[in-house]
């Protein structure tokens, strides 16, 4: 047994090398603990590399526990991001924490809690003026409650000082609604580029809600799920719909970052219907040579036949300035996902490390609701084959529930958060999976299960930690759990400390905890709540 854990961890260790040499898209190096997108990086691995305070020794209910609570207006769908040692005007240099809430504020907090308001606040509504955030009942649709205003995690630019950010609004005097990419200046929340700029987009086609030869973006209907993503000097935003309701498709459109100027538009479904984009909340990913990868849920799929334009329940591979399709992956049996209901796509789409010693280089990593979980070839990811029984796919292994949650990746294992089913690891050995999992949790995750999140000293100390928000419906508290990444074993949950000292504030579903420097930052319905190594007691 200590041979085969001791070849385990030397295969980590040599998958961790390879991540460390992979090529990696060209942008400004952050500093060790800055967050800045949704799972960390542009390949949607969830893992920080560079936490040096939280430790297996110290991550118990006697050290660890919940620090300070930061009040909020609405609830907390987006990640928190972090940017460290910021200047703010007139306020000295700061750790920075930033959220985003259903109530359309962007709120920037001290992130070690010296400050008891916040650094800055911007909100996009003016109800004084009749402009609102969007009532749930206008859509029919209960997934969002009470209001939709914010919903997909921003994303932050270094380099431009910029946080960029999606906000939706309803004028009551006019009835119209309206959605606007921000860009807000990282020290004081000032708009800048000229911001903000009105999200529009039009395709030639013939599908539901076409004019006769073109579809237009629905601003109502549409649902700004997932993260941004920025890479190559564009901000990408992808779209599905409120509870499938409606004339809708899924939407991909790339911004010119300096100028928020859209330059390019991808529709999954032209000719047809449906096809939303919101990968349960995860991003758009991009490889290191700016290609963009995307899943897509259900809706119109022709690609077995001549020039397809329809791409439902599928991952696909665009072009990063046009947004045209450069390659697909469909499952054998789509139509029978569209018939069930199991969205394709619906972990968005992990990029796994460049893989030195396995057949296949460059691989990808996502599933659909069933619980099927597909490793592609991001060279040639497969297309669609209905007698294939997904054998164009380089492997297909079953996360045991419904997937309703993004993965994470670090050092060589493979962390998947399904409904009803215990958190697993899969190894990742010469570019192909173990047949099983390799490590699970002792915790069973209710629905919608659980995205992990990774932190580790380099490839010492890695902690995976995980969200149960199980019960968000009845406001019950988010739960809280770290534990030892190789095997699973628990070291904490915040419901262990005695009476309610590390109690969260009510849950919010497929909800992603931040890592970042000696800190986890875990947004709520009502709060941002920080925990932390606890003061040493006299």
């Amino acid at each position: 047994m200590n041979s085969r854990l001791g070849l385990i961890a030397a295969l980590a260790a040599m998958a961790w090398l390879a991540a460390a040499a992979a090529p990696a898209a060209c942008a400004p190096t952050p500093a060790p603990a800055d967050v800045l997108t949704f799972h960390n990086d542009n390949f949607r691995r969830g893992s920080n590399p560079h936490e040096t305070i939280l430790t297996h020794a110290n991550v118990n209910p006697k050290t660890f526990g919940k620090l300070f609570s930061y009040p909020v207006d609405g609830y907390l769908y987006a990640e928190p991001l972090y940017v460290s040692q910021l200047a703010i005007p007139g306020q000295g240099t700061h750790n920075v924490v930033y959220v985003a809430s259903e109530h359309d504020s962007v709120y920037a907090f001290d992130a070690d809690g010296s400050n008891a308001a916040p650094l800055w606040q911007v909100s996009f509504i003016d109800p004084s003026n009749g402009i609102t955030t969007v009532p749930s009942s206008d859509l029919s649709c209960d997934n969002l409650v009470p209001e939709i205003g914010i919903t997909g995690t921003p994303v932050i630019s270094l380099d431009k000082q910029a946080l960029y950010v999606v906000s939706e609004v309803k004028n009551q005097n006019t009835g119209d609604y309206t959605m606007q990419l921000h860009a807000l200046d990282l020290a004081t929340g000032a708009e800048k580029f000229g911001g903000p700029a009105a999200i529009s987009a039009t395709v030639v086609g013939q599908g539901t809600g076409t004019d006769g030869g073109h579809v237009s973006f629905n601003t109502m209907r549409a649902n700004q799920r997932p993260a941004l993503l920025l890479s190559g000097g564009m901000v990408y935003l992808a779209f599905a719909s409120n509870c499938d309701l409606g004339d809708y498709h899924g939407w991909l459109m790339a911004y010119d970052a300096a100028t928020l100027a859209r330059k390019a538009v991808f529709n999954s479904t032209p000719n047809g219907s449906e096809g939303g984009i919101w990968q349960s909340g995860n991003g758009p990913s991009a490889s290191g040579s700016g290609n963009i990868f995307i899943g897509i849920g259900n809706g119109t799929f022709n690609g077995d036949q001549p020039n397809p334009t329809e791409y439902g329940d599928s991952f696909v591979k665009l072009n990063p300035k046009t947004l045209r399709l450069l390659d697909y992956f469909t499952p054998s049996n789509q139509a029978n996902m569209q018939a069930k209901d199991n969205d394709g796509g619906v972990t968005g789409a992990l990029l796994l490390p460049y893989q030195y010693f396995g057949s296949v280089a460059y691989e990808l990593v996502g599933g659909n609701k069933s619980g099927r979980f597909y490793l592609l070839n991001r060279a040639a990811m497969g297309q669609f084959c209905p007698a294939c029984n997904d054998a164009q796919a380089v492997e297909v292994i079953n996360a045991g529930g419904k997937l309703f949650d993004a993965p994470a990746f670090s050092h060589g294992l493979l962390y998947i958060g399904a409904v009803g089913v215990r958190l697993k690891a899969w190894q990742l050995i010469n570019g192909r999976l173990s047949a099983s999992p390799v490590a699970k949790s002792a915790t069973v995750f209710g629905y919608p299960g659980t995205s992990p999140a990774v932190s580790s000293n380099g490839s010492a100390q890695r902690i995976v930690w995980a969200l149960d928000v199980s019960g968000y419906a009845s406001a019950d508290p988010a739960v809280l759990h770290a534990y030892r990444a190789f095997n699973l074993s628990e070291l904490y949950n915040s419901a262990q400390a005695s009476g309610s000292r590390d109690t969260a504030g009510p849950a919010v579903k497929f909800t992603v905890p931040t890592v970042a420097n000696g800190k986890v930052y875990v947004g709520t319905q009502t709060e941002l709540d920080v925990y932390g190594l606890l003061p040493a007691t006299p």
